[in-house]
């Protein structure tokens, strides 16, 4: 999909088209002790993905009969092709990140139905190749999932609380073509940079857009907008697979 008429060749570094998304392979119950945990792999970026139940609520949602879905991100220090110092604290980047993904996984579940509980969603990056916020979160979305469905089994929920799925997609522009799912080596030299989180019901909860060489129009945010509101139906469609439903 392009939005401005060049010559270049329509195949991208690792032989995609432009519209194309890497491979993914979501694989539950990957780890023994949380109540819900995936490992997501999107091309060559692999991150688990863990939910676990807490029962309390931060103080100020104490007494109030609401629930509260909260993540922490990080990074491995080889997940990278330098080693980085493994992190004893949230870093700003790994701040803003774990804030994104927190956000857009409350939009996923009814907090008046999932009552005075807390779920942490922790996304460990052990291998990153680009987008790794954007598979946390559509990763972190099947573990939340499993999670809420366990304690439904378990008789602490009669429902569940689910009320949306949630997955996200980077989404580029390079010489006027709109790329999809971003790799690291696009993502370092891409013109525009966005990465957008949607609900199954096609409505937005985030759109992260930046020019990191230059400006864009209107018209390139249409069809960014346009390709990852595709490319998120593929990734929802793959989640309710995973799950074995069809719908909520």
């Amino acid at each position: 999909m392009k939005t401005s008429s060049n010559d270049e060749s329509d195949t991208r570094v690792d032989g995609r088209v432009s519209h194309e998304m890497r491979p993914v392979k979501i694989t539950r119950n990957y780890l023994l002790h949380p109540e819900g945990s995936v490992l997501i792999e999107q091309g060559n970026t692999k991150i688990i993905c863990t939910a676990s139940v807490d029962e309390s609520v931060p103080p100020f949602l104490k007494d109030k009969g609401r629930g509260w879905i909260t993540a922490e991100y990080a990074m491995l220090p080889r997940a990278t092709v330098t080693r980085n110092n493994r992190e004893s604290g949230s870093r700003g980047r790994s701040q803003e990140i774990q804030r994104l993904i927190g956000r857009s996984l409350r939009e996923a579940v009814d907090m008046d139905k999932l009552g005075e509980r807390t779920v942490k969603i922790d996304c460990d990056v052990i291998q990153a190749d680009g987008g790794t916020r954007c598979a946390s979160i559509t990763g972190g979305f099947v573990a939340l999932y499993d999670a809420m469905k366990l304690l439904v089994e378990q008789g602490s929920l009669q429902e569940l609380p689910i009320k949306n799925f949630v997955a996200a997609i980077s989404v580029g522009i390079k010489n006027g073509d709109v790329l999809v799912d971003l790799n690291y080596q696009e993502d370092s030299r891409i013109d525009v940079d966005c990465n957008v989180v949607m609900t199954d019901k096609g409505e937005f909860i985030e759109v992260q857009g930046t020019g990191e060489r230059g400006t864009f129009t209107r018209d390139q945010l249409s069809h960014i907008l346009e390709a990852a509101q595709k490319t998120v139906g593929e990734l929802i469609n793959l989640q309710k697979k995973v799950l074995g439903v069809d719908k909520i």
